[in-house]
């Protein structure tokens, strides 16, 4: 009897030392894919390797001028007679100050007297988007660029021929490049044009 007693006993210890055992293994897997999953998750919220999302809007700010940023984004006015390029008088290509698009030439630049750069027509048609303007209760023609979306100013049937228009146009939306440096910067297909006014005089 006692035998059988001390037998049974044994069992007992033998069954206790595998429950106990079995219960921390368990435990030890659960902790360790619980410290692996928080491991990924801070190695994807940390990670320096991922670029941040870049904000178009505070990237413009910071590459263009605030009267720049203004006009073109906010559709402002700049002041006439107190702005870059209303009397300008050099040979070279108008882009858009945003993206570079091909706008206007000097060419087509003329002095409308209303203090702002005035044309007679874009240099690539396909680069001008006009839209009705009804704002401050009056019935205009806006100019905006194609490519950048920019606000470039208004047209008005009030230009001198042939086309009888005038591009009302803000400094703050253009860039000018000069003749001589068109082909430095990427444009030089637009040389042929002042080649021709050379010419002829």
């Amino acid at each position: 009897m006692k035998i059988s007693l001390s037998i049974i006993s044994i069992f007992l210890i033998l069954l206790y030392v595998v429950y106990v055992s079995r219960t921390h293994n368990v435990k030890a897997t659960l902790q360790n894919n619980a410290d692996a999953s928080i491991m990924e998750t801070d190695a994807s919220t940390y990670d320096c390797n991922v670029p941040e999302e870049s904000n178009p809007e505070d990237t413009l700010k910071k590459k263009l001028s605030p009267m720049q940023y203004k006009v073109t984004q906010e559709n402002a006015t700049e002041p006439a007679f107190n702005n870059e390029y209303w009397d300008n008088k050099k040979e070279g290509l108008y882009v858009d100050i945003v993206s570079g698009e091909p706008l206007f030439s000097s060419r087509d630049k003329f002095d409308s007297g209303c203090g702002w750069p005035s044309f007679t027509a874009p240099i690539e048609s396909g680069n001008i988007i006009e839209k009705k303007d009804r704002s401050f209760f009056m019935n205009r023609t806006e100019v905006r660029s194609k490519k950048a979306n920019s606000h470039l100013g208004h047209v008005f049937p009030d230009g001198p021929q042939p086309t009888g228009l005038r591009y009302c146009i803000n400094s703050a939306s253009l860039r000018f490049i000069p003749k001589e440096n068109l082909e430095k910067e990427g444009y030089g297909k637009y040389l042929a044009l002042f080649n021709k006014s050379d010419s002829k005089k």
